[in-house]
């Protein structure tokens, strides 16, 4: 078990264990972002990385989480993994990533997630599902066989974690929560009753 005074280790070690046990995407988790008068919205998006920086996922800049978290760049993610009976909370500022960070990721793409990118308007209004086809046939089209470049309107967030919870279920619903809060010289380690 990784020490306990460095969640992120825990985290991957939790992790690790999701992905062979989840059936499907054990990255994925809640996102949940605020305007900046404190409206608060929450969708589901895959991690695509983690180290001691944060928390990465990458979106449409032009979409609903995109322009919250331009306006208020404070977010929260909620992991839970039903088979391991266990949740990760993470809360922190948000900052976008690098462009190379960006476009080494957006190159690891399937080309049609990449034109996909370029195709999908997100969160806007679709007046039919044939609008969408339309737009990726025409940047299949234009692309052709050629590199599809990352679109500027697409890049990626890295959520610095101030505060991750690590919940267990426990029997009688006395479950365990640890909860790491980002300290000068580190992380501080607090439980709290369930």
């Amino acid at each position: 078990m990784p020490a306990p005074e460095d969640p992120i280790p825990l985290f991957e070690a939790w992790m690790a264990e999701a992905a062979t046990s989840e059936p499907n995407d054990p990255n994925a988790v809640c996102l949940a972002t605020a305007t900046p008068d404190g409206r608060p919205s929450a969708r589901m998006v895959l991690l695509k990385d983690v180290d001691a920086r944060g928390f990465v996922f990458y979106t449409n800049l032009e979409s609903r989480k995109g322009g919250e978290l331009a306006a208020n760049p404070f977010a929260a993610m909620c992991f839970h993994w039903k088979t391991l009976q266990r949740s990760v909370r993470v809360e922190g500022r948000i900052e976008p990533v690098s462009a190379e960070e960006a476009d080494a990721y957006y190159a690891s793409r399937a080309r049609g997630s990449r034109i996909g990118a370029w195709a999908s308007r997100q969160s806007r209004p679709l007046e039919g599902r044939f609008a969408l086809e339309k737009a990726v046939a025409e940047y299949t089209l234009k692309f052709g066989l050629a590199e599809i470049p990352r679109p500027a309107h697409w890049s990626g967030f890295r959520l610095l974690p101030a505060r991750i919870e690590f919940w267990r279920d426990m029997p009688f619903r006395l479950h365990e929560r640890r909860v790491f809060h980002k300290a000068d010289a580190g992380w501080e380690l607090e439980m709290l009753y369930p």
